[in-house]
């Protein structure tokens, strides 16, 4: 009995972790921040690019669409008047369904708009051309 006695009295238990284990988990931590926060900072603007490139692509197709019914180009890509794009002033709808674009996106002449990223798109009526 004595000796199951010692056992018992030498025997530890772990309840907590250690302050090593502790500062450990942190430092991980502290790297994988490092790593993932520069990387979602930088999906806003990638998702502005993408967007932009989205909504872009859709003016080119709808031009096309538009040449293929009625042998020509339109002669504007909307009647929205210059300024921000938005619900009682919508870009593109001469070329996009859905009532066109009313927001992001701004129209900053007749034939020139301004994406979400700051790039100007102009269009050419004559060759149906919407470029960057």
């Amino acid at each position: 009995m004595g000796v199951a006695r010692n056992y018992q009295m030498g025997f530890k238990s772990r309840n907590a972790f250690t302050l090593i284990e502790l500062i450990m988990v942190i430092v991980i931590l502290a790297i994988l921040a490092a790593i993932a926060i520069p990387r979602l900072i930088d999906l806003s603007g990638s998702a502005n690019q993408s967007a932009e490139r989205g909504v872009a692509a859709g003016v080119i197709t709808g031009l096309s669409s538009y040449y293929a019914l009625n042998a020509a180009y339109p002669a504007t890509l909307d009647g929205a008047g210059v300024g921000d794009c938005s619900s009682s002033n919508r870009c593109f709808t001469t070329v996009l369904g859905q009532g066109g674009i009313s927001e992001s996106w701004a129209k900053i002449s007749p034939a020139a708009y301004r994406g979400p990223t700051g790039a100007v798109y102009t269009y050419n009526s004559a060759s149906g051309e919407f470029t960057r």
